[in-house]
């Protein structure tokens, strides 16, 4: 049964959410059947998959192409699409037009926005259209130039500011509240005040969910930050396959009699 923004808002304090990043149909597809609550068609697809340092450079037009995919191939999972660099926050229009397109066309059940006194009114004007938003708060990826990829609301003054904009995103309508690199405390007091779900990512265990990168958490990335605990290796079975497969290409022993086709029925033609 696919999940909803109400399914996810009622864990809330009550059962843990589980949210991973996918790019693609076939990740996607992995990702639902192991249940996982959320699917974030996250921009850090532009780390992950197009090789980029940071993620501004990723457009609409790839976030609603990678959206699409992720889509097809979740059939239980809300899928999240992620708004990148310069898609929202400027023009209101525009930012409307960008988010309902991944609704719209790509097949997405919400959007994330990275937050900031700039948001809030966007979130209730997307809230009242039928466009759920999940909220972002803390380090901000999309801010790199700024706060680089430091720990936030490292002060008193930091941390109480993230707490308002937290409290004001959850009156104008967000759903839910994305903690990235946070302190643990801080985020258990910014959890504590809110009745909507947050989901931490490096920002300790009382969040009332945590989300990775699936890379990471695969072990897929060649390299990750230290709040990420890696579950599995992929990147070395990948090698120690393509590994093999080099080697039988090299010594004659694939393809074999067993993967050639028409051999017997074609006979005689040959």
């Amino acid at each position: 049964m696919r999940t909803t923004v109400r399914d996810v808002l009622s864990k809330a304090g009550e059962e843990p959410i589980t949210m991973l990043t996918a790019y693609d149909a076939v990740t996607a597809e992995i990702v639902d059947e192991r249940g996982v609550d959320v699917i974030l068609v996250g921009d850090s697809v532009g780390n992950t998959a197009h090789g980029h340092e940071t993620t501004l450079p990723v457009t609409v037009d790839q976030m609603a192409d990678h959206t699409t995919a992720v889509a097809r191939g979740a059939e239980d999972a809300l899928v999240v699409a992620d708004m990148p660099f310069l898609s929202y926050g400027h023009d209101d229009k525009e930012s409307i037009e960008n988010a309902g397109r991944m609704l719209k066309e790509a097949g997405a059940h919400a959007v994330k926005l990275e937050s900031g006194p700039h948001t809030v009114e966007l979130t209730e004007k997307l809230s009242h259209l039928g466009i759920p938003v999940m909220a972002h708060l803390g380090l901000t990826p999309q801010s790199v130039n700024q706060q680089g990829y430091a720990l936030q609301g490292t002060s008193e003054e930091a941390a109480d500011r993230m707490l308002e904009l937290a409290a004001a995103h959850e009156d104008a309508g967000a759903f839910s509240l994305v903690l990235e690199r946070v302190p643990a405390p801080l985020a258990a007091r910014i959890t504590d005040a809110l009745e909507i779900p947050t989901i931490g990512i490096g920002a300790g265990p009382d969040c009332d969910g945590q989300v990775l990168v699936v890379d990471d958490a695969v072990g897929l990335s060649d390299w990750t930050p230290s709040f990420v605990e890696e579950f599995g290796n992929v990147r070395e079975a990948m090698g120690d396959a393509i590994e093999s497969y080099t080697e039988a290409v090299e010594s004659g022993e694939f393809p074999g009699a067993e993967h050639s086709e028409g051999v017997e029925e074609l006979d005689e033609l040959y």
